[in-house]
């Protein structure tokens, strides 16, 4: 799961940051209105943490900019600012939850599992395609009720597809995905092949049939009935 940070305090984002990366996300932090704006238009987020008073302008403007390119990141306004008015237009413009700064980590983290949960999950904690199943609480992965082992990596792979089942998605989505922006990261992509067959390989040996699928040119799908 990727998460955007647009915080300009340089301590509480690094503070987040470390606390989200410790419960297995990928962060990345965007200081000012025109950073987000570019990573907004570049890449997709499962949720994005949104300080309202940034150095070049207001970061209502980047919700507004969000709904208006209709993505559908999750965005929890993080802010000092308690008053009812700016509670009431943010969620009015379209943020999912609003949260007083100072705040307790482990609250956040509550707050962004449950924006992913309803806005990936349809509100559930586990999703399944067929015999397999997957455990977004417990971070775990059986197949006919039997537990696979499987890495972060590709834990972080197959609930990706699963998130995006029926849909082909390109390699450089799931570089992205797997490892944040990361200029200069993606001079190939053995790694995802890497990670693809040995996830692949471990479902099958747990009795999954393969339904993942290399698109030629493309990327991967899988295909769920």
């Amino acid at each position: 799961m990727k998460i955007l940070i647009i915080e300009d305090e340089q301590a509480l984002s690094k503070s987040i940051a470390t606390y989200l990366e410790a419960e297995n996300y990928t962060c990345e932090v965007a200081p000012d209105c025109k950073t987000a704006l570019d990573r907004i238009e570049s890449f997709e987020y499962d949720c994005i943490l949104l300080d309202i008073s940034l150095p070049d302008g207001n970061g209502l403007q980047v919700l507004k900019a969000l709904k208006d390119d209709h993505k559908t990141e999750g965005v929890i306004i993080i802010s000092a600012r308690d008053g009812i008015d700016d509670r009431i237009q943010g969620l009015q413009l379209g943020a999912d939850d609003y949260l007083t700064k100072p705040f307790h980590l482990s609250e956040l983290g509550a707050r962004i599992a449950a924006v992913i949960r309803r806005r990936r999950f349809s509100g559930n904690t586990a999703l399944e395609a067929g015999p397999l199943s997957l455990d977004t609480q417990a971070r775990s992965v059986r197949v006919n009720g039997q537990a696979v082992d499987v890495t972060r990596k590709e834990y972080d792979l197959l609930l990706y597809l699963l998130t995006n089942r029926n849909r082909v998605v390109s390699k450089h989505a799931i570089a992205e995905h797997l490892s944040g922006d990361g200029e200069g990261l993606f001079d190939n992509y053995d790694f995802i092949y890497a990670h693809m067959k040995n996830l692949k390989k471990k479902l099958i040996q747990a009795g999954w049939k393969d339904q993942i699928k290399a698109v030629y040119g493309m990327g991967y799908k899988m295909e769920v009935p």
